[in-house]
């Protein structure tokens, strides 16, 4: 599954990188699909064991490192955009595009940025 990244990037915010690898799952099936990298409102990047198909819906469930909100993960709908073979041959990337994040889970996802991710 070797689809590259697009030459230009469109990302519009700046990713954040976290302190942990946050677990994601696959709410369809319950299934880890890799732990997350980096993220903004609009977008993520994942790690996973397994090569992650393009162009695909996914629902996901994040496990949060601690409550945010009185909530312990975040649900949200992501479009996978591109994946590639990671810098490590055993592992593989993946970017995601957020989909329909209401103002509660955008306000979740700043504070783990503001909590847990590394400051530039």
């Amino acid at each position: 599954m070797a689809s590259s990244r697009p030459s230009l990037d469109k990302r519009r915010l700046k990713r954040s990188h976290l302190f942990y690898y946050l677990r994601v799952f696959d709410r369809s099936n319950n299934e880890m699909l890799g732990h997350l990298v980096d993220i903004t409102p609009e977008g993520a990047m994942l790690i996973s064991e397994n090569p992650i198909p393009v162009n695909t819906h996914y629902q996901l469930r994040m496990q949060l490192p601690a409550e945010i909100f009185g909530r312990s993960y975040l649900d949200f709908d992501a479009e996978s955009l591109w994946s590639k073979r990671d810098n490590n041959p055993d592992f593989h990337d993946a970017g995601f595009r957020l989909l329909n994040v209401n103002v509660k889970d955008t306000a979740i996802i700043s504070r783990l940025i503001d909590d847990y991710g590394f400051r530039d």
